[in-house]
């Protein structure tokens, strides 16, 4: 079994000399893990619960399922759910194949079990060992794994920020783009190229990348696929299921179902 530990050993541990370190980490309540960087890229996958991270001007989801690939020396926060149980795998620059950016990875349970048994060994061993040769062949799938497009883009623009915190703090908002132009005494058209320009999609389809972000955690915190519409205040379920099956690929109740599987 592995040894749950707090963010403060974590952070001894990345600056360990083996290129590929994993360590398990128990949330005990919700809780943000400020701005910071770390000498080796962090890879950030979810045991239970999820994960919410800002790096450059995007917020990026972590569900079951999914990790979130951190290159190193990129400055970003965490904020972690309740009783959330993350696995951390830190990979030295060194080691070439990982994505250049920060993005979301797809993780199978084969990768998933290599992470774990990784984090379950003494993190001091030797470049000739059974864990160097482990850490290795976790590292050959790792850069095997798809990237997924689980991410908010947020904006330093006074009125993109406002509009994304109040559609964070308030996902049932069904506001339309007249609506929203009108709230800032902008023109439709004003907005939608400001929008456009600062997040390069249409309203539309950034509200829905929210939406995704959002059911997600609220699928892995086990509410029901009803009790999802309702928070995001579709008017029906249907509606719901037709956007979650047109941006995953899956329906959410299938989703539910490989997520309690997993």
């Amino acid at each position: 079994m592995f040894e749950a530990i707090g963010w403060d050993e974590i952070k001894n541990f990345e600056y360990m000399p083996q290129p590929i370190i994993a360590k398990i980490e128990h949330a005990c309540a919700s809780h943000e893990i400020p701005l910071h960087t770390h000498p080796k890229g962090q890879l950030i996958l979810a045991l239970h619960g999820y994960v919410t991270c800002e790096v450059s001007a995007k917020m990026w989801m972590v569900p079951t399922h999914s990790a979130i690939w951190i290159p190193a020396n990129k400055v970003h926060s965490n904020r972690a759910s309740d009783n959330a149980e993350l696995c951390h795998v830190f990979i030295d620059g060194s080691m070439q194949g990982m994505p250049q950016n920060t993005c979301t990875l797809a993780i199978t349970p084969l990768v998933k079990e290599l992470m774990c048994t990784l984090a379950s060994r003494d993190q001091h061993y030797r470049v000739d060992s059974k864990t160097a040769r482990l850490a290795q062949v976790l590292f050959e799938q790792l850069i095997e794994m798809p990237i997924q497009h689980l991410d908010f883009v947020l904006s330093k623009n006074v009125v993109i920020q406002a509009m994304s915190q109040q559609l964070i703090n308030q996902p049932n908002d069904r506001k339309t783009l007249p609506q929203w132009a009108k709230q800032f005494a902008l023109t439709e058209r004003t907005l939608a190229r400001l929008i456009t320009k600062e997040t390069g999609m249409t309203f539309g389809k950034w509200r829905t990348q929210l939406h995704i972000i959002i059911s997600l955690q609220a699928l892995s915190d086990k509410q029901s696929v009803q009790q999802v519409s309702e928070l995001l205040g579709y008017e029906s379920v249907s509606a719901f299921i037709t956007m979650f099956k047109k941006v995953m690929k899956i329906s959410p109740m299938k989703y539910m179902n490989e997520l309690n599987a997993y």
